[in-house]
């Protein structure tokens, strides 16, 4: 089967041949013939035979023919036959697809049109098939992987993998395949650009690959009705963030006009933000350019907790939540999310996915707007908008063999192959737009977050709980009535976070 992109794509090739051989042969003539036979034949010569300076030699036209795009150039194995993976079903393992076959997909717009007849010519042109598909779910994907990769199994499965100290275990425990020796897959090709692969990197060996987008991640959603009361236009906010003036000065500034006592009862009816507080912390520190654990030129981890950056920007995130974060009261840890959407707060720290929840939640009463978490107007070492990947990643079990890992890994490299016509195309953007209520969150805002992120070394330490160590407890009160600022909180860790760093370079 040749795909309707290449058909074209082949027609306008042949089209330029044809076309360029006929001008070339209508426009030439014989040199002994002539239009008006009382004269001589105009041949551009003298009467010496040499070439007239006041005429030129025209160079006969060449035909370039249109190439084909990368994607439909036929892959070959030793023998220069067509790769043939023997009509093996590869599934693309993770915790929330719905298993659909490519064929039975309805194209959206004409991007998914594009993409379905290409990897309905690649299913056909290299005898397999391939899909996405939900098995387990978020919480036992860990341990899912595990088992398989212990086990084994006849199925062709690449896993999905959520960041977290598992991830790491698996790998330090050789259950995930080394992928640096498969001829298949290239990694200096653009669609590996955001660096997953490296991650999972150790002693040249590459565990864990992505060859699709990074997720946008840590972002600040607002209320427009509640910033309308206050008499602030909510368009204002996208202004502040082009013009790179959303800064955490206007921040504190617009939360002070946000937050009231609606019916002068002395108790704050509306707050300046709610989220949980852990977010917030995450979200202000890469903002700030600072890290929990940093990673040097060598690939090592190291203990960034007590740098300037980082320390300055728990500091300013403990003295904002104090200021201006809706208290839990005696409601569910995550009452944050039910207070948004009830309009009980402007402002929301939270991650991009949370959109998708809420913007078909019966109990939300307002449009919300998104936009980049704000950036520290004093910090000249660090002057822009800067949030974090949380990416999932995706690995091969090292239980399959040398030829199943490669047709494994082959198939994916097909799957993430970009699209011809389309490969600037982001086609993200389709998939996040029904997800909010204005554009500008998705054109404006989600670009900047797939385009500026830093990745959370912290997640990839096995012993390290960021939660538990840090994030739960500051600004808040311990079982003896202490609240421990960030310095301290640092200072009683640097040995155990030390020696767990150390424990992880050393692995």
């Amino acid at each position: 089967m040749i795909s309707k992109t290449v058909r074209k794509m082949l027609a306008v090739s042949l089209a330029a041949i044809t076309a360029v051989g006929a001008m070339a042969g209508c426009g030439s003539k014989d040199p002994g013939t002539t239009t008006d036979p009382t004269k001589a034949p105009d041949t551009g010569k003298t009467d010496e035979g040499t070439v007239d300076p006041g005429k030129t030699e025209e160079p006969e036209a060449t035909a370039t023919p249109t190439p084909i795009p990368e994607a439909y150039v036929i892959r070959t194995d030793a023998n220069g036959n067509t790769v043939d993976l023997g009509g093996i079903e590869v599934i693309i393992r993770d915790w929330w697809s719905a298993g659909d076959n490519i064929a039975d997909l309805v194209p959206k717009d004409d991007f998914d049109e594009a993409r379905k007849e290409y990897l309905l010519w690649a299913m056909d042109t290299y005898n397999f098939t391939i899909k996405e598909m939900a098995i387990g779910d978020w919480g036992s994907n860990p341990q899912d992987f595990i088992d398989y990769a212990t086990t084994g199994g006849d199925e062709y499965y690449v896993f999905c993998l959520r960041q977290g100290g598992e991830m790491i275990s698996a790998m330090n425990s050789g259950l995930m395949y080394d992928v640096s020796g498969l001829d298949c897959l290239d990694f200096s090709k653009d669609k590996w650009s955001s660096g997953v692969h490296n991650l999972l990197s150790k002693n040249g060996a590459i565990y864990g690959f992505r060859g699709i987008d990074p997720e946008p991640r840590g972002c600040m959603y607002f209320n427009k009705r509640l910033l309308q009361e206050a008499g602030i236009d909510p368009n204002y906010l996208y202004e502040l963030q082009r013009n790179g003036e959303w800064t955490w000065a206007k921040f504190d500034e617009l939360c002070s006009k946000v937050q009231r006592d609606v019916d002068a009862d002395g108790i704050i009816d509306i707050y300046g933000m709610v989220q949980q507080q852990s977010e917030f912390h995450k979200a202000a520190v890469i903002a700030n350019g600072g890290s929990f654990i940093g990673k040097d030129a060598n690939g090592k981890f190291f203990n960034n907790l007590e740098a300037k950056e980082t320390l300055e920007a728990l500091n300013w995130s403990v003295q904002m939540q104090n200021k201006y974060l809706m208290p839990q009261g005696e409601g569910s840890w995550d009452y944050f999310i039910a207070a948004f959407k009830e309009g009980k707060a402007c402002f929301f720290a939270d991650q991009v996915y949370r959109a998708g929840q809420m913007i078909n939640d019966e109990a939300r009463l307002d449009d919300f707007g998104c936009i980049v978490f704000p950036k520290n107007e004093n910090n000249t070492r660090f002057d822009e908008y800067v949030s974090f990947y949380e990416d999932n990643i995706y690995c091969i079990p090292a239980c399959y063999d040398e030829e199943k890992a490669w047709k494994v890994a082959f198939a994916y490299d097909l799957y993430t192959q970009p699209i011809p016509g389309y490969e600037d195309y982001s086609a993200w953007q389709n998939g996040q737009y029904p997800n909010f209520c204005d554009t500008e969150s998705v054109d404006e805002t989600m670009t900047y977050l797939l385009n500026r992120g830093e990745v959370l070394h912290h997640t990839f330490i096995t012993d390290i709980n960021m939660g538990e160590d840090l994030l739960w407890g500051l600004g808040n009160a311990n079982a003896d009535g202490v609240i421990e600022t960030p310095a301290e909180a640092a200072e009683r860790l640097r040995d155990s976070w030390n020696a767990k760093i150390e424990n992880a370079n050393n692995n």
